[in-house]
């Protein structure tokens, strides 16, 4: 799998604000999401979850050459068995999980589990998260903007509740593609009482490979060339 768009805006948006010990990401890949936190952040303890065999296997490989592999560890599980046997809780939970509903599937197995909900219905997910999040917690999570109201109000059920979201269009013109939210049990985070759900918008690019200011902003640690 390559490291997609998706990834590198969650990674870079996700709110730190609560300094956390220990962090929780949800189908890892390869890593990408729990190694940005690594850079970013100075929690002591970073777990990953990966199903698959292959990207499980360049997911360990990728945090054992990185900088902070004392700080990273990834479980080669499904999140069901993941939550059986994990007592502990997360200060953050992060996801990139799939979420694409077509009827079509594509030949690639592999890529079929990776992309399509049904390998992590969102349900499940989110009832996942509401065992694994601490008190106090945080969890961040990219999505298509077509299912951010059905999302919000999944969440809502085993209560998570969003505090802050952002809209991801691909240029000026186009519609807005993703949303990536950020859940807690609060439902009205302290001093935002009056407007408790703070909702911004981002534009990739201008042009072809002509980056947005914000873009350029948000993302510029962590990429070679920008």
């Amino acid at each position: 799998m390559k490291i997609g768009t998706d990834s590198v805006l969650l990674g870079a948006w996700v709110s730190l604000k609560n300094n956390p010990f220990s962090i929780l990401d949800i189908g890892a890949g390869t890593g990408v999401l729990s190694l940005m936190l690594a850079q970013r952040s100075s929690a002591e303890l970073i777990d990953a979850i990966e199903i698959d065999d292959a990207a499980y296997e360049q997911c360990v490989d990728n945090f054992e050459q990185s900088p902070w592999s004392d700080r990273l560890f990834c479980y080669h599980a499904s999140l069901e068995e993941f939550v059986d046997d994990i007592e502990d809780n997360y200060d953050l939970i992060i996801c990139n999980p799939p979420f694409y509903n077509e009827d079509y599937k594509t030949k690639n197995e592999q890529r079929d589990l990776a992309r399509f909900q049904d390998a992590m219905p969102f349900e499940h997910l989110l009832k996942s998260v509401s065992i694994l999040l601490s008190e106090h917690g945080t969890f961040s999570v990219v999505i298509p903007f077509s299912e951010e109201i059905n999302f919000i109000e999944l969440a809502s059920k085993v209560k998570l509740y969003p505090n802050n979201i952002l809209h991801i269009k691909g240029n000026p013109t186009s519609e807005t593609k993703r949303s990536l939210i950020e859940f807690s049990f609060q439902a009205v985070p302290a001093g935002r009482q009056e407007s408790p759900i703070k909702t911004d918008n981002l534009i990739i690019e201008i042009g072809r490979h002509q980056y947005t200011e914000d873009y350029i902003n948000l993302t510029k640690d962590f990429y070679l060339k920008m």
